[in-house]
């Protein structure tokens, strides 16, 4: 299935109905006063979150979204029917916006909850409603008020415990899949990852916790180069960052570098990264065969103050020692708040 996670579209919420012009006409009631009804509420738009959709794919061909118009009013004081709301799921995380503005109106983080994106109109009054003693007859009613319109984005940011973040080929669709169901592509080419994957993670009897693997991240990405900002905001709502380093490919001079540049553009990109806790993974330490170097490694990040873990995806050591920490880790941060 296509991930889909920008869209732009159109609602319009429905008309309401056009109040009435009616006089009584009975046999035996030779002076029948106005009787016409009141015109029935226009439907609003109304933007549901459910579990059941995983991207906005639903979106990609239909652009418009109309709710219906109240009926108009009738004789004998009858209400017109009310127009039906127009329920729209989305996935949880989709945020409602202006295009324009990038005013937020709702942002869905919850299964079920609702927002109305546009107001369907009010009814108008029937002549009903306008007479008086000093004016028994009144030829006239009311016109039933639009309904709002307006454009919206959806963007979905995808809700998870942990992000993998990364160089392209540090590892982390092989670290995902290994940890969870999950099935990401893996080859040995970048940018194998072209949309955020989800799995779900569990260690022994703990409550699971959902991880997130982020595409990779290269110079340039929070102002758009390579795969950007489109998916810089799938990390947004994470309470853990885990940094995977390709330990084989970590420069001699200088082995923090991949950690810095990717560090760059998370800062880059929001403030709000500076105050989650990472967890730095050492990834693919089968490769090196001299294991001077990887102490080398290992003591220049253990010197930033994160946990540090050395571990080989591909051959499912040290996970256990990772899944361990991050569900702890969750924990502690679940009880505080």
């Amino acid at each position: 299935m296509k991930f889909i996670d920008e869209v732009t579209i159109s609602v319009s919420a429905g008309k309401g109905g056009n109040g009435c012009v009616s006089f009584r006409r009975e046999k035996y009631v030779p002076r029948g006063g106005p009787d016409g009804g009141d015109g029935g509420e226009g439907g609003s738009v109304i933007f549901e979150a459910t579990e059941r959709k995983h991207s906005l794919l639903d979106f990609r061909y239909r652009h418009l979204f109309r709710a219906e118009a109240g009926k108009g009013g009738s004789g004998q004081n009858r209400k017109g029917r009310s127009g039906s709301d127009l329920i729209v799921e989305v996935p949880v995380g989709t945020v409602l916006k202006d295009p324009v503005t990038g005013e937020i109106f709702a942002d869905l983080t919850e299964a079920a909850q609702r927002s109305i994106a546009a107001k369907g109109g009010r009814g108008g009054k029937g002549n009903a409603h306008f007479a008086s003693s000093t004016h028994r007859t009144p030829r006239f009613s009311q016109d039933g008020e639009p309904g709002e319109e307006r454009e919206l984005r959806l963007e979905l940011k995808l809700i998870a415990d942990v992000g993998l973040v990364g160089l392209p080929n540090a590892g982390k669709s092989t670290l995902i899949s290994t940890v969870s169901a999950a099935r990401p592509k893996i080859a040995d080419y970048p940018f194998t990852t072209l949309t955020p994957n989800l799995g779900v993670v569990q260690y022994d009897d703990a409550p699971p916790f959902v991880m997130a693997d982020v595409p990779g991240l290269i110079e340039g990405a929070h102002l758009g180069a390579g795969l950007g900002v489109r998916f810089l905001k799938h990390i947004e709502r994470t309470k853990i960052l885990v940094h995977v380093i390709d330990a084989s490919k970590a420069p001699a001079d200088n082995p923090l570098a991949p950690l810095e540049q990717i560090e760059h553009e998370l800062q880059s990109y929001s403030e709000d990264m500076k105050r989650k806790p990472r967890i730095i993974v050492l990834n693919k330490t089968d490769l090196l065969e001299d294991p001077e170097v990887l102490d080398k490694i290992k003591k220049a990040y253990l010197e930033l103050g994160p946990p540090v873990l050395l571990v080989s995806a591909l051959k499912r050591e040290g996970l256990r020692e990772l899944v361990r920490l991050l569900t702890a880790n969750l924990f502690e941060m679940n009880r505080q708040t």
